[in-house]
């Protein structure tokens, strides 16, 4: 049924009658005029709506063009998407085609705009975007990354982070090395500047960020080298003598014997934990670096056997050149290892966090360590929650435990352990490709006997260290 305006049959709907469309009128067609019909429609809520399509013939068939709904439309603009196609067929145009073009041409624009967009985007990826992907993809570390995170955070991001990485210039990574050496960390800025580079190198190699270092690695132009100062070695030497093993086993028990867990001084001055202990001398009597140590599971282990097993995914290096090793644990190591299980049988971890869910921080031991030998650090004050005093200065040097590893290699060439052997103790590649891939001898025995003998060598050094020595007479 078609109803027309109170104005009678050619004329047009005015808005106030159009709102005063009731839903009575449900499925009756409106009449306005020049080809435009309405339909009334009714939803679910009884909201009237009337939808608008103009009625043309094209190629001899009856067609209609939709113009829109009122009132969600003004019937004014419903008029004007009429007119539009009253024009169209007048230049012979099918305005339903015409509309899909619109659509066609108006989708381009939007995903014109979007890849624009996406364009920019990609050139103007910054330092930070680069820094987030590489530590997602490019590079994996035992400690799950979180040494570099720490570096990055502290010293690169800050300054470098917001630079668009084509526009990272040498002038800007020598500004920061300069910085960081300023505050006496010549160390830092090397170990920095080896990890802008791989990081940078990474990038060169991937898209999108290859694009963008097109002009060059500006990693590539800064010669650390020549920022730190001339007498700058990055290439540690340190190793424990034999009466600084023997002041190191004095301090140890001296702390064992004086303090007990409930005395105050005990809190206050806050000597190394029992498990910190026996790590220092596992690194020393087995060779191992302390991250693999910290990473051991009770499964590892094995009394019966007297070894411990290394996995491969543990051990520092590229993945595709690591290896598994088998530690035979001699008297002196075995025994570290059983004192050791009857403080943290009860865990997974053979030195576990303290939730016992997880493993110790990597850098616990190195920072325990550290935190006791003050004099050696450039420290404008000290750091809150961390111990600050010099308990475990041994002689004029600083010492790490990556240190207890060079002085058990070094022990071993006393003893005249061969070199090829030791270097199979600390589990470096040894020998060429060919060789690694044919010559496959483990040489489990000479391997065996070489930490055997090394045990032997701590404790004759050890048991003799009955009274403090010079060493540690500044403590």
């Amino acid at each position: 049924m078609t109803i027309y305006p109170k104005a009678g049959k050619g004329n047009k709907w005015t808005v106030k009658e159009l709102l005063a469309i009731t839903k009575d009128s449900k499925g009756k067609t409106l009449a306005d005029g020049e080809g435009l019909v309405g339909e009334v429609r009714v939803n679910n809520d009884s909201i009237v709506s009337i939808a608008f399509k103009y009625g043309f013939k094209w190629q001899s068939k009856k067609s209609w063009h939709y113009c829109g709904i009122f009132p969600h439309s003004e019937i004014h603009a419903i008029r004007e998407v009429r007119n539009a196609a009253k024009a169209q067929l007048a230049q012979g145009i099918d305005p339903r085609a015409k509309k899909i073009a619109n659509r066609i041409d108006a989708q381009a624009a939007v995903e014109a705009t979007i890849a624009l967009d996406e364009k920019q985007r990609k050139e103007n990826l910054s330092f930070q975007n680069l820094f987030d992907t590489w530590i997602a993809d490019g590079v994996s570390r035992l400690d799950e990354n979180q040494a570099i995170i720490r570096t990055f955070n502290k010293h690169a991001l800050p300054t470098l982070g917001n630079i668009a990485l084509k526009e990272l210039s040498e002038n800007d990574l020598r500004k920061l090395y300069r910085g960081i050496i300023s505050e006496g960390t010549e160390r830092t800025a090397v170990m920095l500047s080896k990890d802008i580079g791989q990081m940078l190198r990474w990038a060169e190699k991937r898209q999108p960020w290859r694009k963008l270092l097109i002009e060059g690695n500006p990693a590539e132009l800064v010669e650390i080298k020549k920022l730190v100062s001339h007498d700058y070695t990055e290439q540690r030497n340190r190793k424990l003598s034999h009466d600084e093993l023997k002041s190191l086993k004095t301090i140890l028990t001296s702390i064992t014997e004086n303090y007990a867990a409930a005395d105050k001084k005990y809190q206050a001055e806050r000597p190394l934990k029992k498990e910190t202990e026996i790590a220092l001398w596992l690194c020393l009597s087995t060779l191992c670096r302390i991250g693999e140590l910290l990473l051991t599971e009770w499964k590892h282990v094995d009394f019966e056997a007297r070894t411990w097993f290394i996995p491969k995914a543990n051990v520092k290096g590229v993945f595709s050149r690591k290896t598994d090793q088998l530690v035979y644990l001699s008297d002196f190591a075995l025994t570290q290892f059983k004192a050791l299980h009857l403080l943290t049988s009860d865990t997974k971890w053979a030195f576990p966090a303290r939730d016992n869910i997880d493993h110790v921080c990597l850098k616990s031991v190195s920072k325990q360590v550290g935190d006791r030998q003050t004099k050696f650090k450039n420290r404008t004050k000290n750091l809150s929650r961390r111990v600050n005093n010099n308990s475990l200065v041994l002689g004029e040097e600083d010492w790490t435990p990556h240190d207890l590893r060079r002085t058990g290699s070094t022990l071993m060439q006393e003893i005249k352990i061969p070199r090829d052997i030791i270097n199979l103790c600390q589990n470096h590649v040894v020998g060429s490709a060919i060789d690694r891939h044919y010559l496959l001898h483990e040489f489990a025995d000479e391997k065996k006997m070489a930490w055997e003998k090394l045990g032997d060598k701590l404790q004759e050094i050890l048991t003799s260290a009955e009274q403090p020595t010079a060493a540690n007479s500044q403590i």
